[in-house]
């Protein structure tokens, strides 16, 4: 479990993970070498998935986020394992999400414009295996969107 000592370091971390290793270390109020133990151990025990860069689409020129909310045929047992394979495969799919209740399945889906949007969906997104329904929900605007952790 994380101690007063790593939540400080995580607090640090997540505010600034491209601060200098001696300078986040300051802030955290630990040595250096501390911190890289630290740091490491919580690698390790799976508390930090990786570092990563993030990249804002819209500046590469997809200008259209949609939330298609998709329900399955579910007759088949292999349904959602082959929904999957099939939607992993389309490149402007950035996020799949599985769940329980009325709705099985949300994509998150980018594209340039409505008419990539639209071929997007005719030729891709619709020849999915075993949709039964399929909702679209376009983005209009970001109200908040923090992958922070109060610690």
């Amino acid at each position: 479990m994380l101690n007063d000592t790593d939540r400080r370091i995580l607090r640090q971390y997540q505010a600034a993970p491209e601060t200098p290793s001696t300078e986040l270390a300051e802030r955290a109020g630990v040595t250096p070498s501390t911190l890289a133990r630290r740091l490491a151990a919580m690698r390790e025990g799976g508390v930090l998935r990786g570092v990563r860069g993030v990249v804002h689409w819209p500046a590469l020129g997809y200008d259209i986020e949609v939330m298609l909310r998709v329900t399955l045929e579910k007759t088949d047992p292999r349904a959602f394992d082959e929904f999957l394979a099939g939607a992993r495969g389309v490149p402007e799919v950035t996020e799949i999400q599985t769940f329980l209740g009325s709705v099985d399945i949300r994509l998150a889906v980018i594209a340039r414009d409505l008419a990539h949007y639209q071929a997007l969906y005719r030729e891709k997104l619709l020849t999915l295996p075993h949709i039964a329904d399929i909702e679209a929900l376009m983005h209009v605007s970001l109200v908040k969107s923090d992958e922070t952790v109060p610690l």
